[in-house]
């Protein structure tokens, strides 16, 4: 199936997702915060890399930024459960910074694993 990257600052959200994703066959990767996942992302190579927008030391924001960056055709989704209306003003900024797809928390898994498919079938 894909290798991803999920990277989110709250354990119980890695855990979940990682468990949803493997079950279907993926290869994952976590990281806790954008720091580490920029670490990560720049000695693999990622089908998707699903990222939290709210987190310690990078935000997703600037996570996608640098990423976009780094790799112009990198296939991301962004999540965030930010608060009433804080989270769509995220959304709708990492959208414009280049996340494919956007999610609020909390994510429906099998909506998530629809959008990975659609995802690996795109062209880069």
């Amino acid at each position: 199936m894909a290798h991803l990257l999920v990277v989110d600052d709250e354990e119980p959200i890695r855990a979940l997702f990682g468990e949803f994703l493997t079950h279907h066959g993926h290869t994952v990767r976590f990281a806790s915060n954008g720091r580490n996942a920029l670490e990560i992302f720049k000695n693999e190579n990622f089908d998707v890399v699903i990222t939290d927008l709210l987190m310690p030391e990078m935000e997703g924001i600037e996570t996608i930024r640098e990423m976009r960056r780094l790799k112009p055709t990198a296939k991301i989704i962004a999540i965030s459960g930010g608060g009433t209306g804080k989270a769509a003003n995220y959304l709708l900024m990492a959208k414009k910074l280049g996340a494919n797809r956007t999610f609020d928390k909390p994510v429906p898994l099998h909506e998530l694993q629809k959008v990975i498919e659609t995802l690996l079938q795109t062209e880069n």
